[in-house]
C-alpha cells in the first residue's frame, strides 16, 4: 500500500472556524440509471454522492486481503461489475447475522471486517477552473481514500468529518470516469458497544471559485444577549487558493425565524495568494426571539464572498439567540431561567438500521425522548453526525458533544488510543467546529471514564484537549464524564489536576454522599451526572418487586430482567434514587440517564449469545417504552398523566397476589378493579430545601446503606418512592388507575385481560425528514387488547415505492438478523422499519401471521427515498430452531441451566439459587423464589408415566415444600392424575414422582419451596 502522505491544506480541508452549509444540497436519490450514465448533476455548492456507489466485503472476518482479491480495487479499470449496489449511509455489519464465532457481545455479535466502496462518476467542462473538494461525515474506520488509483489520504476516527481535496486530480471534460474509492476497516474488538462498519454517514463533493468560504469557516457568536442586546459577530475564514492576491468583500445577511431580513452587515479582506484571511462582520438585531428548549427558535446567517463586484461564494449557517450558565451553586440556567439538565445517553445507532444515518429515523428517536420529559442530549461517547444536531437544534434538545471513549490508554484492542498522540488534537477540532455554531450544544467533553484521568500522564494530555477546545470556542463549558471521582480526590493527584482544569465535571454513578463531597471540595466548579441509574429491565418482564435489587434468569430463550426498577449491577442505582438524588441538589446541574434507549452490544447484564442489546434503555432498541419510560415521565413532565405497572393483566394465575405500581404527576391516584375501587393513594406533596415542589410518599425505602436511616433521605428529612403501591390478587377483567386533582380526573391508565389472538394491527408513525418510517405490529385478540402473551411470528410486506428495511422487537435475546421481512412478536408487538424507495403514491404495509387476521397501514412516499439502502438486500433468516430437551422457569446462574440436569455429572445440574453482588447503596441479595419448575421436552410424542429428579441438599439448596406435574396437551397445561411422590432418602438421591401415563411432548414439574433448589439429574420413563 503506498505511504500514507503527511496532510497538508491540499488534502485535508481544514479551518478555523465552522460553517453549516445547508444550501443546494441534492435529493438523495437519482435516477435509477446512475451507474450506467455515471455524469453527476451538480447543482449548487454541495452535491449530495450518496448513489451510485458499488461495495464489495473483502473480509468480514479481519481487516487483511489474504488472497489478494482486492489488491488494485481503487484503480480505475478496476471491475467492481460483480460488486453490490448501495446508497451511502452504509452500514454493512448489520446486513450480516449475527454469529457467536468470532464475535463479542460488545459488538452485538456482529461483525466487522474489510470493505471497500468505489464510485465512479463523470464531471462537465463547467467545473474546469474550480476548487473541488470531496466531504464525509463519518467512516468506520480508518478511512483510506483513493481518487484515480492515487492515495488522497487516511483518517482513522470514525465520528468525525473530513474532506480531502480533489482539484486538478479530476477529468472534467464529461465523458471521462473518474473513480472514488474507500477503504474501510472494523477490526474486532474496536468498540465496547456496536459500532457498524463502513460509510455509515454522508458523503458530499463540494464545488467552489478558488476564492471561498473555507471548510468550517464561519463562526456566529451573538455576545449581550443577556444585557438584552441581539448582537451576531460572524468571522468568516476566506481562502485564496488563486494565484494572486484578492480583496473581498464578505456580506453577512440574517433572517429570522419567518425568514424575514433582520440585519445586515459587511466589510473587506485581503488575502495573499494560497492563504485564508478572516474577516469579521458584527450587526444588531432588534428584539431577538430566543432558542429556547420549549421555543426552539431559528435564524439563518448567509454569507456573499464578493470580488469584482461578482458573487464568488455564497454559504448558510443556521444558529440561535440563546446564553447559558453553569453556576456551581445555582445549577444550570438557560436564557435566565433556572432548569435541570433532563438528559439521557444515546449511541451513534438506529436498532434494526445500525448504525446508518437517516434523518427520519433520528427524528423519531428524540421525539419519543421529548415525550419522556427529555431536554439534554450526551453523544455518548463521540462527535455526532450533523443530521443529530440539525435534528436537536430544531427540536430544542440541548447538546453535550463528547469526543472520545479513551485516550492514550485503550479499553479494547483495536479502539481509539492507536491513533490519539497522531490525531485527537485534530479529531477535538474537528468536532468543535462541525457543531459549535448550533444553539443546541452548551457543552463541549473531551472524554469519557478515560483510564488516563487517574494515570500520571493524565493531566497533561487533558491540558492539551482543553487547550484545543478554547482555541476555537471559549463561549461553552469544557467539562469530561468520568467513574473516577467516586470520592475527593488526593490533592496533587491527577483527578485532582484535571478537575483544576476544568469548568465541570460530569460524574457517572455517585452517591448522594460523593457527589456532596465533590462539591463542597470544589466550590468553584459544577457538577451533574453524565451517566445515571443504569438500571436494566426488559420490556414486560417482571421479578421480585418487594426487592430494592434482584437477580437475573439464566434459561435460554428467557433472558431478561425485571422492569420494577429492580435490576441492578454492582456499580449503578435505581431509577428513582437517581431521580431523587439529582432532584434535591440546586448545584447539580442535571443528569443524563444511561440510556435513553437500549442499543446494540454491551449486553450487562448477560455475556451469552444471542443476547445482542443493552437492557439500559428507557425505550426498547424497537423504541416502544418500558415502565422506565414512565418513571422518568412522571418526574420530567407536567402534564397529568398515569402509568400502570406491570403493563400486563392477562398472564397471571387466578388469586396470584399482583404488585401494582402506579407513575404519574398527579398527587391523587384511585386504583379500580372490575368497577369496584381497590382504594386511593396519595402522594405526599413536598418541598426541597430551595423551594421546589415535588410529589413522594411517605415509608422508608431502604435503598442507602450510607444513610444513617439506611434510606435515600433528602436534605429536607423526606424519604420515600416515587410511586404508588397496592397488592391486588388477580382477576381477570379491567384495571384502571385514575388520577385526580382537585377532586376531578384528569388521566387515567387501564389494562385489560386479553383473550386469545385474533389479528395484527397496524400502527404507522409520522415520518419526519427522511427516507424511513416506522410501523408498529400489534397482536390482539377479538376486542382489540393487545395480547402480552402472544409471539408468533409476523411476516411484513410492503407495496408501492418503498421496503422493509428492517424489524425489530425489543427483545434483547434475538438469534436473527434485522434486516429481514420477518420477525416473532415479543410481548404481542414488533416494529418494522419502511424505506421510501422514492416515487409519488402511498406505501401499503401489511403484516401477517398463521392464523390471524393480517393488518394494513399506509405511509405517503417521498423522493428521499433509497434505491440501494438499509434492507434492499435482505433476505429471510429466521432464527436457529433450538428446542430444548430440558427447560426452566429460573435459572439463578450461567451454569446451571436446564441441559445440566441431562448430562450424566451429578456435579452439575439445574438451580434457581443466585447471590446479587452489593451495590453502593445496597447490600447483597439471595432470595428464593416462592415457585419454580422444571420440565423435560420431546420432539414427538410419547407416553410418560413417571419423572425421576434428584435433588441437592446442601448449605445452599433443599427439597420442594411440594410439586404439581402437568402435562402439555392440545388445549394447554394439564395436570397429571393420581400423582405419587417418593422422596429421596439423602442429598442427590432420586425422587420418584408417578402418575396415571400421558402421551405428551413435555411434562412439567412445579416446585413451591422456601429456600432454593438445585436438581443434578432429570428423566422420565413410560
Amino acid at each position: 500500500m503506498p505511504p500514507t502522505p503527511e496532510p497538508s491544506r491540499r488534502l485535508i480541508l481544514g479551518g478555523v472556524g465552522a460553517a453549516v452549509v445547508t444550501s443546494a444540497l441534492a435529493p438523495a436519490a437519482r435516477a435509477a440509471d446512475a451507474l450506467t450514465r455515471p455524469d453527476l448533476a451538480v447543482t449548487g455548492r454541495a452535491t449530495d454522492l450518496g448513489t451510485g456507489w458499488r461495495f464489495a466485503l473483502a473480509n468480514p472476518d479481519g481487516v487483511t486481503d489474504p488472497d489478494g482479491r482486492f489488491a488494485d480495487a481503487a484503480n480505475p479499470g478496476y471491475d467492481d461489475s460483480g460488486w453490490q449496489v448501495v446508497d451511502v449511509p452504509h452500514d454493512w455489519s448489520i446486513e450480516l447475522p449475527p454469529t457467536e464465532h468470532g464475535t463479542q457481545s460488545g459488538s452485538g455479535f456482529f461483525r466487522g471486517g474489510l470493505g471497500w466502496y468505489r464510485k465512479t462518476f463523470s464531471l462537465p467542462p463547467s467545473l474546469a477552473g474550480k476548487r473541488v473538494s470531496v466531504e464525509f461525515d463519518g467512516v468506520y474506520s480508518d478511512a483510506h481514500v483513493y481518487l484515480g488509483g492515487e492515495l488522497l489520504g487516511t483518517h482513522p476516527y470514525a465520528y468525525t468529518g473530513f474532506a480531502f481535496d480533489l482539484t486538478g486530480r479530476l477529468h472534467t471534460d464529461g465523458r471521462t470516469p473518474n473513480v472514488l474509492a474507500v477503504r474501510a476497516t472494523n477490526p474486532l474488538p474496536s468498540s465496547r458497544w456496536y459500532s457498524g462498519s463502513g460509510i455509515y454517514r454522508r458523503v458530499r463533493l463540494v464545488v467552489t471559485e478558488p476564492v471561498h468560504v473555507a471548510r468550517h469557516g464561519t463562526f456566529v457568536t451573538t455576545p449581550d444577549i443577556a444585557a438584552g442586546r441581539g448582537t451576531v459577530r460572524v468571522a468568516t475564514d476566506v481562502a485564496n487558493d488563486s494565484a494572486a492576491p484578492v480583496t473581498a468583500e464578505v456580506r453577512t445577511t440574517v433572517t429570522d425565524p419567518a425568514g424575514r431580513v433582520a440585519a445586515k452587515s459587511g466589510t473587506t479582506v485581503t488575502v495573499a495568494a494560497g492563504q485564508t484571511a478572516t474577516a469579521v462582520t458584527t450587526q444588531s438585531v432588534q428584539g431577538p426571539q430566543l432558542w429556547s428548549v420549549e421555543q426552539p427558535r431559528l435564524y439563518r446567517l448567509r454569507t456573499d464572498i464578493i470580488v469584482a463586484g461578482r458573487a464568488l461564494d455564497t454559504t448558510t449557517t443556521d444558529f440561535g439567540f440563546r446564553y447559558t450558565e453553569f453556576h456551581p451553586a445555582r445549577g444550570f440556567s438557560l436564557n435566565g431561567v433556572p432548569m435541570k439538565l433532563r438528559g439521557v445517553n444515546l449511541h451513534a445507532t438506529q436498532g434494526p438500521l445500525g448504525a446508518v444515518i437517516d434523518q427520519a429515523a433520528l427524528e423519531r428517536q428524540l421525539r419519543l425522548m421529548l415525550a419522556m420529559g427529555v431536554n439534554a442530549l450526551r453523544t455518548a461517547h463521540n462527535p455526532p453526525a450533523p443530521e443529530l444536531v440539525a435534528v436537536c437544534e430544531r427540536l430544542g434538545i440541548l447538546m453535550m458533544v463528547e469526543a472520545f471513549d479513551c485516550w492514550r490508554t485503550g479499553k479494547v484492542e483495536f479502539d481509539y488510543h492507536r491513533d490519539f498522540d497522531a490525531w485527537s488534537a485534530r479529531d477535538t477540532a474537528e468536532m468543535v467546529h462541525a457543531a459549535k455554531n448550533s444553539p443546541a450544544v452548551v457543552l463541549w467533553s473531551i472524554g469519557n471514564e478515560v483510564p488516563d484521568a487517574s494515570m500520571a500522564g493524565g493531566p497533561q494530555i487533558a491540558a492539551g484537549l482543553i487547550a484545543v477546545v478554547r482555541g476555537i470556542d471559549s463561549t461553552r463549558p469544557v467539562i469530561m464524564g468520568s467513574d473516577r471521582y467516586r470520592s475527593v480526590p488526593a490533592p496533587g493527584s491527577p483527578q485532582d489536576l484535571i478537575l483544576r482544569q476544568l469548568d465541570g465535571l460530569g460524574v457517572n454513578y455517585n452517591t448522594a454522599q460523593s457527589i456532596d463531597g465533590l462539591h463542597a471540595a470544589y466550590p468553584d466548579k459544577f457538577f451533574f451526572e453524565s451517566e445515571s441509574s443504569s438500571e436494566t429491565s426488559t420490556r414486560g418482564v417482571y421479578q421480585d418487586p418487594d426487592l430494592l435489587n434482584t437477580g437475573e434468569n439464566h434459561t435460554p430463550g428467557k433472558r431478561a430482567t425485571s422492569s420494577y426498577d429492580n435490576n441492578l449491577a454492582s456499580w449503578t442505582f435505581s431509577g428513582e434514587y437517581s431521580l431523587k438524588k439529582d432532584r434535591d441538589r440546586k448545584f447539580c446541574q442535571g443528569q443524563f440517564l444511561w440510556a435513553g434507549q437500549d442499543y446494540l452490544g454491551e449486553p450487562t447484564p448477560y455475556d451469552v449469545f444471542p443476547v445482542k442489546t443493552s437492557f439500559f434503555g428507557a425505550v426498547d432498541s424497537a423504541g416502544l417504552p418500558k415502565d422506565a419510560f414512565h418513571l422518568f415521565r412522571s418526574q420530567w413532565t407536567t402534564t397529568p398523566m398515569v402509568h400502570l405497572t406491570p403493563m400486563d393483566w392477562t398472564t397471571h394465575r387466578p388469586g396470584e397476589p399482583v404488585s401494582v405500581w402506579v407513575y404519574s404527576t398527579v398527587d391523587t391516584v384511585e386504583l379500580v378493579l372490575n368497577g369496584r375501587s381497590l382504594g386511593v393513594r396519595r402522594f405526599d406533596r413536598k418541598t426541597t430545601v430551595d423551594g421546589r415542589v415535588y410529589l413522594e410518599t411517605t415509608e422508608p425505602v431502604g435503598d442507602d446503606k450510607n444513610d444513617p436511616s439506611g434510606s435515600y433521605t433528602s436534605p429536607n428529612g423526606g424519604t420515600g418512592k416515587l410511586h404508588l403501591t397496592w397488592t391486588v390478587p388477580f382477576e381477570p377483567g379491567t384495571l384502571t388507575a385514575i388520577a385526580r386533582s382537585g377532586g376531578r380526573e384528569v388521566a387515567r391508565d387501564r389494562l385489560v385481560t386479553a383473550g386469545p389472538p385474533r389479528a395484527v394491527t397496524l400502527t404507522a408513525e409520522p415520518r419526519g425528514d427522511g427516507a424511513m418510517a416506522f410501523v408498529t405490529a400489534s397482536v390482539v385478540d377479538a376486542h382489540g387488547v393487545l395480547v402480552p402473551g402472544a409471539e408468533p411470528v409476523l411476516r411484513f410486506g410492503v407495496r408501492g415505492p418503498g421496503r422493509v428495511a428492517g424489524v425489530d422487537n425489543g427483545r434483547q435475546e434475538l438469534a436473527q438478523s434485522y434486516q429481514q421481512p420477518t420477525i416473532p412478536a415479543f410481548k404481542g408487538q414488533a416494529v418494522a422499519v419502511i424505506a421510501a424507495t422514492g416515487g409519488r403514491g402511498p406505501i401499503t404495509v401489511t403484516a401477517s401471521a398463521p392464523g390471524l387476521e393480517p393488518g394494513t397501514a399506509t405511509v405517503p412516499g417521498t423522493n428521499l427515498g433509497q434505491r440501494n439502502g438499509p434492507g434492499a438486500r435482505a433476505v429471510e433468516r429466521p432464527g436457529p430452531s433450538v428446542v430444548p430437551a430440558a427447560d426452566a422457569s429460573y435459572s439463578g446462574a450461567p451454569d446451571t441451566l436446564p441441559a445440566a440436569m441431562l448430562d450424566g455429572d451429578p456435579a452439575t445440574g439445574w438451580s434457581n439459587f443466585y447471590v446479587k453482588p452489593a451495590t453502593a447503596t445496597l447490600p447483597a441479595v439471595s432470595r428464593p423464589r416462592p415457585q419454580d419448575w422444571v420440565s423435560l421436552i420431546w420432539p414427538a410424542a410419547r407416553r410418560v408415566g413417571a419423572v425421576t429428579a434428584n435433588f441437592v441438599v446442601d448449605a445452599r439448596h433443599g427439597r420442594p415444600d411440594a410439586v404439581e406435574v402437568a402435562c402439555r396437551t392440545a388445549r394447554g397445561w394439564e395436570p397429571v392424575r393420581n400423582l405419587k411422590v417418593t422422596w429421596g432418602s439423602g442429598s442427590n438421591d432420586p425422587t420418584t414422582l408417578e402418575f396415571d401415563p400421558v402421551t405428551t411432548t413435555e411434562v412439567r414439574i412445579t416446585m413451591t419451596a422456601t429456600g432454593f433448589l438445585r436438581i443434578s439429574a432429570l428423566s422420565a420413563r413410560s
